[in-house]
């Protein structure tokens, strides 16, 4: 094995809920009504994908485009006042890139992630979010270009993940997956037979021994 490439959320940092909350009362404001299944159908869609999924599916009453933007505005604003860090995250992180080349693959936007980085500080040299590709998770493709452009194959790399569809985006891409299972919208767990499961991200250095 060569790289270690990781989700963000529900990995590094904490924040499916803030998400969901967001996305909630961005569509409640909007003319937009939630849906049972909206929460999970849109975990690990990219930022053009749940755009559109919140105006096709959710009926908020604007374009895709301008959906995403203002979710994205309120969720800057929300990192701004708590940046959710998991505990341990930044720890485990550090250890890992000290013994092999990182990435990180995410449904984030491009804008999110660099928060992230910039208020960790961490030695993350690749960093990718699924607005750069075709189709966001479950589709391979973030963790294939975050493989590509870590110059390693991605049969060579574990992937870190937490959600249903990161888990199944990796299998996909043909990475050795290591789930970090997220406590408030669990993996399907006919998924989840078919990784390495850990108990939390700081388990993650003594994994890859």
């Amino acid at each position: 094995m060569e790289a270690v490439i990781f989700d963000l959320d529900g990995v590094l940092i904490d924040s499916e809920q803030v998400w969901d909350e967001v996305r909630q009362s961005f569509a409640a404001s909007h003319g937009g009504a939630w849906t049972p299944t909206a929460t999970r159908d849109m975990q690990g869609m990219s930022t053009p994908e749940w755009g559109a999924y919140l105006v096709s599916a959710v009926g908020v009453q604007m374009s895709a485009s301008e959906a995403s933007a203002g979710v994205i505005a309120e969720m800057e604003k929300a990192y701004a006042a708590h940046l959710p860090v998991i505990p341990g995250a930044v720890d485990a992180v550090r250890e890992v890139a000290s013994r092999f080349p990182v990435a990180i693959a995410s449904s984030a936007p491009a804008v999110l992630i660099k928060v992230f980085l910039d208020v960790t500080g961490l030695p993350v040299p690749v960093a990718v979010s699924s607005e750069e590709c075709a189709s966001g998770k479950p589709s391979p493709d973030v963790y294939l270009l975050a493989a590509s452009r870590l110059g390693v194959p991605a049969s060579s790399c574990y992937a870190v993940e937490d959600s249903t569809n990161g888990l199944r985006a990796a299998l996909a891409a043909g990475m050795t997956v290591l789930a970090v299972p997220n406590p408030h919208f669990p993996p399907a767990p006919e998924v989840l037979s078919k990784v390495t499961v850990l108990s939390s991200i700081a388990d993650l250095p003594g994994a890859l021994t």
